[in-house]
């Protein structure tokens, strides 16, 4: 089979990363990453001056540029054109990444109209995300009319979670209504999964992990030989652990307080819980861990930033092994986890009961393996590459010829009652 032509997009509040790959063969025979990169800046104003960034295989940049691109529409005309310059032509597919699948998919799917239109129903779910990742896939249809699209569905991994992890205490109409425990940054796990199974010896599996997806976004998931058992970001991206911007998991009652005497309406509520939250509502100066690690010594807000994250990123770790009924693999993957050797300490400092012991050598260099070699658990920093598995799964459909989807598929019930 003729290499494919695949570009992957990740469409962001203020930013838009993309890839381009050749994709041939079977899966992994044909793999070869043309170009990456992103455009950031972005504000949906007439006035901007976003960066446009692009680096080839070798990460040597071959775009470095900022223009009078503003917004979203603007950024999308100008990297579609970009593309179809280098390439010579239109990609042969494009991937999407889209944060939320509801309980309609459980896996990649090529889009049509009847998905597109399911898509606009998924809304509600993802108002942050998924209206940009929506009109995304409008402009490249419209832009691309020839080219096949695939949607990418970052919950669809996790919904190998057993019915005991995915229900949420309220009552049962509200389920029927999609509120339940659907778990993300399914893509980088799915990645991860992929890379540990290469490790493990023949015919093994790669055993009780707990992966740690942490960055400006950050989330663990429990991990059986590859398959998804729990996770700790729930209906939204907003739960779980601390974040950036983003307060992860909050007492409810705080949510009924701050609308009963703060008079904070949905629209505020919703500011509050996403952008004025986690490290920078903490420490009031900054959501970069790099800019509060810096501080911790002369601003004690800072320092209080830091450690509860790192606080709140070890009690998930036991909390997720005790799920998994103990634990062989920890990984750190995403931003900070990936770059940063003492955020990956704190993390594992108190994890000794579990038989967690880093190697300070290994875990400041970097290294693939950063635990000691009597560690009981082996603990492994891998990069992520959500773009790859996007690219593989385009690749895949469009080679399989796949045809319509259908806008919906059953669901599993029988583990309703079982848990």
């Amino acid at each position: 089979m003729a290499a494919l032509s695949i570009l992957t997009l990740n469409t962001g509040s203020s930013s838009l990363k993309f890839a381009l790959y050749r994709m041939g063969g079977v899966e992994g025979e044909h793999e070869q990453l043309d170009c990456a990169g992103k455009l950031d800046r972005l504000t949906d104003t007439e006035s901007g001056s976003a960066r446009f960034r692009v680096g080839d295989a070798s990460g040597s940049l071959i775009v470095d540029e900022a223009g009078e691109v503003a917004g979203h529409d603007a950024a999308r005309a100008h990297l579609f054109d970009w593309v179809q310059e280098r390439l010579g032509a239109p990609p042969d597919g494009i991937g999407h990444r889209l944060v939320h699948g509801g309980t309609l998919y459980r896996s990649p799917r090529r889009i049509n109209e009847e998905l597109r239109r399911a898509l606009d129903q998924l809304v509600p779910l993802a108002p942050e995300h998924l209206p940009r990742e929506i009109d995304g896939i409008d402009a490249a249809g419209k832009r691309f009319p020839t080219t096949a699209q695939v949607a990418c569905f970052d919950t669809a991994f996790h919904r190998t979670m057993p019915r005991v992890a995915e229900v949420l205490p309220v009552p049962r109409e509200l389920e029927q209504r999609g509120v339940q425990r659907y778990g993300f940054h399914g893509l980088s796990y799915e990645f991860i999964a992929g890379e540990l199974a290469k490790l493990a010896a023949p015919g093994e599996g790669s055993g009780r992990v707990v992966a740690a997806h942490l960055g400006n976004g950050a989330s663990m998931a429990a991990l059986l030989d590859g398959v998804s058992i729990d996770t700790t970001m729930g209906m939204t991206p907003a739960g779980g652990l601390v974040m950036s911007t983003r307060s992860g998991d909050l007492d409810p009652g705080v949510l009924v307080y701050m609308v009963r005497h703060q008079r904070l309406d949905p629209d505020e509520l919703n500011e509050l819980v996403n952008r004025h939250s986690g490290l920078l509502g903490v420490s009031g100066s900054s959501s970069d861990m790099r800019d509060l690690l810096a501080r911790e010594e002369m601003d004690p807000r800072a320092r209080l930033a830091v450690a509860l994250f790192c606080y709140q990123a070890r009690k998930n770790v036991a909390a997720l092994a005790a799920v998994l009924g103990g634990l062989d693999q920890l990984v750190f993957t995403g931003g900070i986890g990936e770059r940063s050797a003492v955020i990956r300490a704190r993390i594992a400092e108190g994890l000794e009961f579990l038989g967690i012991e880093l190697e300070r050598a290994r875990n400041e260099g970097d290294e693939g393996r950063i635990s000691t070699d009597r560690s009981a658990v082996t603990v492994r920093v891998i990069p992520t590459n959500e773009e790859l598995i996007i690219a593989r799964h385009t690749a895949r459909l469009l080679a399989a010829g796949e045809g319509a989807p259908r806008a919906s598929e059953p669901i599993d019930r029988q583990r309703d009652e079982k848990g």
